[in-house]
This record gives structure tokens, C-alpha cells and sequence, in this order.
């Protein structure tokens, strides 16, 4: 679900069932604010993870699936877990 801004980069895979939101359920109730999520160039996003809200994956990463996404990722990385963190650099 998309509020505010969802930008996914030049040759990214996003598999499937993979959710991605830039709010929390139903804001207007909870009265909690958007914020964006930026997705980089060349990320791989595993199927059946979760994007949330406010989170920036950098260019080169790959995202293990059904991971959690809940803080940035940097970029040229493997993340993966609940939730995810980074466990390869290059």
C-alpha cells in the first residue's frame, strides 16, 4: 500500500508475495504519518518479505525471502531474518 512514495530502482526483482508499504494499517485510526521506502538499483527481494514503512534498500543487495524488512539496509549486501539484518558484505 502506497500513501506517501515507494520508489523501486532500474533492474530490481521483486518476488512473490512480497509486500511493500509505506504506512502502517489504516493510519487514519491509528494516526501515525507515511513515510517512504526507496528500493535501489540491481536489489533482489526474496518472495513472501515484508517492506516497511520509512526502510532504504541500497543498490546491490539481495533480501533473503521472508525476511522482515523494519531498518535501511546498505548497499552491496546479502540481509535476510526477522528481522532482517545484514549477513554478507561485499
Amino acid at each position: 500500500m502506497a500513501w506517501s512514495s515507494v520508489k523501486i530502482g532500474a533492474n530490481s526483482m521483486i518476488g512473490a508475495n512480497v509486500s511493500i508499504g509505506d504506512t502502517d494499517d489504516h493510519p487514519e485510526r491509528l494516526h501515525t504519518d507515511p513515510a517512504p521506502v526507496i528500493i535501489g538499483n540491481n536489489v533482489f527481494i526474496g518472495m513472501n518479505s515484508i517492506i516497511l514503512k520509512g526502510v532504504t534498500i541500497g543498490d546491490n543487495t539481495v533480501i533473503g525471502a521472508g525476511s522482515v524488512v523494519t531498518k535501511n539496509i546498505p548497499t552491496n549486501c546479502v540481509a535476510a531474518g526477522v528481522p532482517c539484518r545484514v549477513i554478507r558484505s561485499e
